[in-house]
């Protein structure tokens, strides 16, 4: 049917309920909801962490919103965002398929480059330099870095890429089919809202090839197929139910299957903690077996005392900040006394502290309490034994 026309034999072979030719079906471009809600969750958790980590890099707030998960093309992805924008592309090496593309605005690439420099953010509108390129590749690096350090826990496998490549494209002048590769026809384009502090209140995005997202949604989902409708609709046997189940094999006579009897029901507590309800069952099973009350042994559960526990959670991301220094000191005690007299003072004068001789005194880290110990002397040196920590609250409370 090469001019669209069909010929006699094909027009025959319809008749006569044959097939004579086909068509050959182009893969199915959309996402159904699940798909959608796992490549959403995929985003959420690991632009969370990037997040967290160009927060670090910045010294600034950063929030990036829940995502949204939209398909489109790339010529409509033109059409929607003309402006210049700064591509970083990841590929995976190991553990997952494909690549994606971040995509940041032009101006907020500036900003980030600014802060990475230590300057004060100002640099929106200024031109991306190779300089500034390489300041904002170093924090795009340690971005998707952590990102693919959450996407590792979360597909429980080794996953690594390639260090990002960075690509400056105006998407309202420039063709850009020839940045994108041939996979990026239907694309999937997961949209975020990314604030700085006091500095940049935009949108950025995430762009992955189709076939390379229903990939990574099959990956995470464990790969198992969908249960066709012939399955589902025949229920699992219910237990408890008399009488013998058939089983039709092919092309022969159906045949008994015997039923198991259910265990017996475990023993429950009463509400107010009191005696144990016991209770047993009898059940007839196909052959006319049963089972007696006698039969089963029944034992009293033994459950462990409820009491609250307090478990400290330690904070993720903490190795990020392992080698920043603190100034660790010891406070003897305190004082109060008016200038005249501090003018007063002079050799050999006393000075009163408001803490008791023998009193554990007080470790402090960057002014703040966090233990109490006692005073020793090493070596000629002094020094102070930890003897207690303060409780995480207490920490948290005096940090405010």
């Amino acid at each position: 049917m090469p001019d669209g026309i069909l010929s006699q034999e094909e027009i025959d072979a319809l008749l006569r309920g044959e097939v004579a030719f086909h068509e050959e079906k182009k893969p199915d471009a959309t996402l159904t909801d699940t798909e959608r809600d796992v490549l959403g969750e995929i985003g959420n958790i690991s632009m969370g962490t990037a997040a967290t980590t160009l927060s670090t890099l910045l010294r600034r707030k950063v929030s990036i919103t829940t995502p949204q998960v939209k398909l489109t093309t790339r010529q409509q992805l033109q059409t929607d965002y003309p402006l210049p924008y700064l591509l970083i592309e990841v590929e995976y090496t190991d553990g997952l398929s494909g690549s994606n593309i971040l995509v940041v605005k032009k101006e907020d690439a500036a900003v980030i480059a600014d802060l990475m420099m230590g300057g004060d953010g100002s640099g929106r509108g200024q031109e991306l330099g190779e300089i500034e390129l390489s300041a904002v590749s170093e924090a795009m690096n340690q971005m998707m870095g952590s990102a693919t350090t959450s996407l590792s826990s979360m597909f429980d496998r080794r996953i690594e890429i390639a260090p990002p490549r960075l690509t400056l494209v105006d998407l309202g002048k420039e063709n850009i089919d020839a940045k994108l590769g041939q996979e990026y026809q239907d694309i999937v384009q997961i949209l975020f809202r990314m604030e700085i502090e006091g500095l940049v209140d935009s949108e950025i995005m995430q762009i992955m090839p189709l076939e390379a997202a229903k990939s990574m949604v099959s990956t995470l989902m464990g790969g198992v197929p969908e249960t066709s409708d012939a399955v589902a609709a025949s229920p699992p046997p219910l237990a408890g139910v008399s009488g013998p189940q058939t089983s039709t094999p092919s092309g022969g006579k159906p045949e008994e299957i015997p039923i198991v009897p259910p265990p017996p029901p475990l023993s429950m507590p009463s509400v107010n903690g009191g005696a144990l309800y016991e209770q047993a069952f009898a059940q007839t099973v196909a052959g006319g077996a049963g089972v007696k009350k006698s039969e089963i042994a029944v034992q009293p559960v033994q459950f462990a005392p409820l009491t609250p526990e307090v478990r400290y959670v330690e904070p993720q991301n903490i190795s990020l900040i392992m080698d920043v220094p603190l100034n660790v000191s010891v406070e003897l005690g305190r004082t109060r006394k008016t200038i005249k007299e501090i003018l007063d003072l002079g050799p050999g004068s006393i000075v009163q502290l408001e803490k008791l001789a023998g009193e554990p005194v007080d470790i402090l880290v960057n002014g703040k309490l966090i233990a109490k110990g006692e005073v020793v002397v090493i070596d000629e040196n002094y020094g102070v034994r930890v003897t207690a920590i303060i409780s995480p609250m207490d920490r948290v409370s005096k940090l405010q």
